[in-house]
């Protein structure tokens, strides 16, 4: 999504009342299998289901539509450059999946998302998801696929798979899963640096060796190996972790921050230049690469000896020190240095760090003044983005997270 398009959200205010806490809500992980030592908020149970139940309804009284006919559900991207892009879509289906035990509706709602993004598929590779469509609900802008989304829309059907199973509605989760997961493999990845291209329209002279760093989600990768047991994801999954760990010693020593875009996957990653794709912020820590703390957290609390808890604890050791320990500060963007890019606070850039603080036991006092931030906010009926986000910070926070 445009840089600039997200920035319209700045408008959120927030609310800086802390919620009551009691004590034991740490210690118990829900029905998450988190590793051990993993932190959770301090706040009692009852109030962080209160919390992500609040968000959840918000998300689904404002950004879900069932305009584009019958049995169909879509999330309506209301702050992005088309009223849906797969993104969002691949968004609504791992919400609704992770909410099966709490909301009797997420199935419809699942089953009604997956109905749109099958029809709607992407000219290059019928398999994956056009990226965006207009208001009337057709396919715009090319017609082509956003490796994000699809990456997001295959994570949800596994977990929908997990939840529901495969034999008992109207679609076959597990195998519409491998079909999409095969088709990214196909289209959507650099068979030769394995790294995620930007989308099926990608692989050519000018884009072939980038990629973004929020499609570095290595619990996917995991799943999708799991799912059909390929051992390419595994070789995918490593490379970007070495690339991680690369960018954070020689570009962002003292932040652990990732550019949003990186360039030179053929050789030696490195961040990519202003304007590469988006905008001046394309390779400094902006509107894409926020969500890191929370796509390499959630692999660093859910699976033992994952490289994420280095990773993740390089970017929460900086930004307690950045902010003071009090999540208001946390800025709209930085540089890989850490010197602000934008003013103002957004949730995409206040939640994910939550994330990454669960795999530090020595930040308990920091995750709870960033759950009490967050189940305070104020959000934006036009900002999907940081909404989607928020929900899906809340769902691992609260112990409500289930890794397919």
């Amino acid at each position: 999504m445009n840089e600039a398009v997200r920035a319209l959200a700045l408008s959120v205010a927030l609310v800086g009342s802390l919620v009551g806490t009691t004590g034991g809500a740490s210690a118990a992980v829900g029905t998450a299998d988190y590793v051990s030592g993993t932190i959770r908020p301090s706040a009692a149970q009852s109030v962080q289901d209160a919390a992500l139940s609040k968000y959840y309804t918000f998300w689904k009284t404002n950004f879900l539509t069932t305009k584009c006919g019958s049995g169909t559900y879509a999330v309506l991207s209301k702050d992005a450059d088309h009223s849906f892009v797969a993104e969002g879509e691949g968004y609504g289906m791992t919400i609704a999946a992770l909410m099966a035990k709490k909301d009797p509706d997420a199935r419809k709602v699942f089953d009604g998302i997956l109905k749109f993004v099958k029809a709607h598929p992407s000219v290059n590779d019928k398999d994956l998801h056009a990226a965006e469509q207009d208001a009337g609900c057709k396919s715009v802008n090319g017609s082509d696929s956003a490796t994000d989304g699809d990456l997001e829309i295959a994570y949800g059907l596994l977990i929908a798979d997990k939840q529901w199973g495969s034999t008992t509605g109207t679609y076959d989760y597990k195998a519409e899963a491998v079909r999409v997961i095969n088709a990214i493999k196909r289209s959507e990845v650099n068979n030769s640096t394995k790294f995620p291209l930007l989308g099926d329209w990608g692989n050519d002279s000018q884009y072939k060796n980038s990629s973004r760093s929020s499609d570095w989600m290595p619990g996917h990768l995991r799943a999708f190996k799991a799912a059909t047991g390929d051992v390419f994801w595994d070789q995918v999954r490593t490379r970007q972790e070495t690339a991680v760990s690369q960018l954070q010693s020689q570009y962002a020593p003292n932040t652990g921050l990732l550019p949003d875009f990186v360039v030179n996957t053929n050789s030696t990653p490195k961040p990519a230049p202003a304007n590469f794709l988006e905008g001046s912020n394309d390779g400094k820590y902006s509107w894409n690469a926020c969500r890191d703390p929370w796509r390499l957290g959630v692999d660093a609390v859910t699976v033992p000896g994952s490289a994420a808890k280095a990773q993740v604890a390089r970017m929460t050791t900086w930004i307690k020190s950045k902010t003071g320990g009090d999540p208001a500060a946390i800025g709209s963007g930085y540089s890989l240095a850490g010197a602000a890019t934008e003013t103002g606070e957004h949730p995409c850039f206040t939640a994910p760090f939550a994330v990454a603080a669960m795999s530090d036991p020595g930040s308990q006092v920091w995750l709870d003044k960033l759950f009490a931030r967050i189940s305070t906010t104020t959000l934006d009926s036009t900002d999907y983005y940081g909404t989607g986000i928020q929900v899906q910070v809340l769902i691992i926070l609260s112990g409500n997270f289930v890794a397919p």
